[in-house]
């Protein structure tokens, strides 16, 4: 008996560029049929991002522009249309977006604010600080929301343009975030939010995944009528609309619900139980794994969202990631072949010298006056300096993901620099655990089309277990395994305690 191939659409918004990745599912077994990357800068020029950011005076600002996104979901929805595949056989798409960002619509669906604050954004302490006295401290923040106020997060930011525009913000009828606004352009109508990107607001309640009320009073005034439902993960919100159906010849398939970048990464490199842990090295870099309760980080740096499984992911974040390692590379007119090279060439611990990479103001730990610290580390010395922002990098988040208690026996690297074995053999050492990569580099774009066909096949009667949705493509390579180095184990054990004196030691001089 024959079986005919099913066909699943993912997406992925990133900071910096518009992914899609198309599955095949025959018999269930799973292939990519096709991919593509869609470069904002490269693309849209005319929006003038840099890096997919739009410049700014304030070195706390970090906004974008949500018509650009709009554009890049066209082009790229006219790209699957045109990519050589049966569109017939297409039968679901999901997607996910950068965290945090927020898009202001009027009830004519017009922006009511041409901008969208982003995760880089860190321009709003005095409405973290607003919020938290108003529900009562911020433990009791953390316990309900799954953190304490973050800069960067919808809720702060909410309140920030309220403050400063309360005009624009009574004409605002519905407030996004970039997942639920991009899945509402699919469908043609308002999209609800998952659990995964909705506890990265400061306005949900983890444990009950709905609007906590207290921190939506807190936050703005009517502010409950302007958010979104909050829906399960694998929710089926709707269908492709009529007019993408007739502009492109595509079915009317399945929309399911989109996510959160970092939820969307656990199921694209195969975290669908607990015992290890995802580190993705992009343009933030982070460390996540799965914990089947909640528990909030008691130093109040890590975050609780809520996972595609189900359960709850615990993360924590750490904004000067790939464009820390571009400067340093930059500086020194490297290329990543050099790059490498000087990283290879220096030894493990780099003589005990090491560097604070805060080029931009860091989240984990918070840093909000950038800067560049080296302790023993002279800025003229080229591989000194590129192995000190790769093991900084490292033992930062060694250091600050302990409180997730997760057992880490091995680690699934992906991410643009996970490509580079060099920098995954530092992560080995410090980690102290084995270092997978993956066969398809973007997680949370695969991760998307794997949750696409979970949820049609759950809604069709015929669910799939997750550890067979993730087997064939988001299994780590076998043979890609970087195993730590016994005696540089050891040095790291020694060098990360240093570390993290000295890391407390500048921050207590902020």
């Amino acid at each position: 008996m024959s079986h005919p191939q099913r066909c699943y659409l993912g997406f992925d918004s990133s900071t910096q560029s518009l992914s899609a990745i198309l599955i095949g599912v025959t018999a269930g077994r799973a292939e990519v049929l096709w991919q593509h990357v869609m470069p904002f800068d490269e693309a849209f020029p005319e929006f003038g991002t840099v890096h997919g950011v739009l410049p700014s005076v304030d070195p706390l600002v970090r906004v974008s522009s949500p018509a650009m996104w709009v554009k890049a979901l066209e082009q790229m929805l006219a790209r699957v249309a045109g990519c050589g595949v049966d569109m017939s056989r297409l039968c679901a798409i999901s997607g996910c977006a950068q965290q945090h960002g927020s898009v202001y619509l009027g009830s004519d669906e017009a922006y009511t604010r041409s901008v969208s604050p982003i995760w880089m954004d860190s321009s709003t302490r005095e409405e973290c600080a607003e919020i938290t006295a108003t529900v009562g401290g911020a433990a009791v923040l953390a316990q309900r929301t799954g953190s304490r106020a973050y800069e960067r997060f919808a809720g702060p930011q909410i309140r920030k343009f309220y403050k400063a525009d309360p005009q624009a913000y009574v004409g605002t009828a519905r407030i996004h975030l970039i997942s639920s606004f991009l899945a509402s352009q699919l469908l043609g109508a308002d999209a609800p939010l998952d659990p995964g990107d909705g506890s990265g607001m400061n306005l949900m309640d983890v444990a009950a995944n709905e609007w906590w009320p207290p921190a939506v009073d807190a936050t703005a005034p009517g502010l409950f009528s302007k958010l979104p439902r909050i829906v399960p993960s694998a929710s089926v919100i709707g269908t492709l609309a009529p007019r993408w159906q007739s502009k492109y010849g595509l079915p009317p398939a399945r929309i399911i619900a989109w996510t959160g970048d970092n939820s969307s990464s656990l199921v694209g490199t195969g975290l669908v139980t607990d015992g290890h842990v995802v580190v993705s090295l992009g343009t933030s870099d982070t460390v996540a794994g799965i914990m089947r309760e909640s528990r909030v980080d008691p130093g109040g740096i890590g975050h609780v969202f809520g996972a595609p499984t189900g359960d709850f992911m615990g993360i924590t974040v750490f904004k000067n990631g790939s464009l820390a390692r571009e400067r340093v590379r930059d500086a020194y007119g490297l290329d990543w072949a050099g790059f490498s090279e000087s990283l290879r060439s220096t030894p493990t611990g780099n003589l005990g010298r090491f560097m604070f990479p805060w080029f931009d103001p860091e989240i984990t730990p918070d840093v909000p006056v950038p800067g560049v610290r080296r302790v023993g580390l002279e800025p003229d010395d080229v591989p000194g300096n590129v192995r000190a922002v790769v093991e900084a990098q490292m033992m930062a988040m060694a250091n600050h993901s302990r409180w997730m208690g997760v057992g880490v026996r091995r680690i699934h690297a992906t991410g643009g620099a996970a490509a580079n074995r060099d920098v995954l053999q530092v992560m080995a050492n410090v980690f102290d655990a084995d270092v997978y990569q993956f066969p398809v580099g973007n997680s949370a774009c695969l991760g998307s089309a794997l949750r696409a066909w979970h949820a049609d096949a759950a809604a069709s009667a015929d669910p799939v277990p997750w550890p067979e949705v993730v087997r064939d493509l988001a299994a780590p390579l076998a043979a890609s395994r970087v195993s730590p180095h016994e005696s540089a184990v050891a040095t790291y054990a020694d060098l990360r305690k240093r570390y993290a004196e000295a890391e407390g030691r500048l921050r207590g001089a902020l």
